[in-house]
């Protein structure tokens, strides 16, 4: 499978320990199987930080996930309860670390259209049911997390494009 990292450089050494602790899926190297979706972020970075908008593209070896003895969670393409409860404590920075232990975790990602609904959510206006059924017909992009060294063993760097 063909994945993107949007950044504003290349990465010749993923550092798992340099990103927030506070993401989605928790602190890890992130990619995305859509292209527009790394591009989008590669902009993003760019303009926040400086550099030049990069895509690192990847092969993610999936099919050797359970073959290597690695843990990953998949969740639908689309928002449920359980994806929202897992979201929230992942950002949950009271707690400190993420809540689980999988190597890889594939779902989709948390952004500004959705901080709303798990806001609401956190503050217990919503249930976790009710955010994801109030984000059923948003189009939700999609994420992939590695967290351990052995999870990044199944990444191979194939190509870099500068994008402007």
């Amino acid at each position: 499978m063909i994945v993107f990292h949007g950044t504003n450089g290349d990465i010749k050494d993923v550092d798992l320990t340099k990103g927030s602790r506070f993401k989605d899926f928790g602190q890890g190297f992130y990619v995305t199987p859509d292209l527009e979706t790394a591009q989008r972020m590669a902009r993003k970075k760019a303009k926040l930080f400086g550099g030049e908008p990069t895509v690192l593209v990847y092969e993610f070896h999936k099919e050797m996930v359970t073959e290597n003895g690695l843990k990953m969670k998949v969740f639908p393409e689309n928002a449920t309860a359980e994806w929202i409860r897992f979201i929230d404590k992942n950002r949950d920075k009271q707690q400190g670390v993420a809540h689980h232990d999988y190597d890889i975790v594939q779902g989709p990602i948390a952004d500004d259209g959705v901080v709303v609904q798990l806001t609401n959510f956190r503050n217990e206006i919503y249930t976790p049911e009710d955010a994801a059924l109030r984000l059923q017909d948003k189009y939700l992009d999609q994420q992939i997390y590695f967290g351990t060294p052995s999870a990044l063993q199944l990444l191979k760097k194939t190509d870099v494009w500068k994008i402007s």
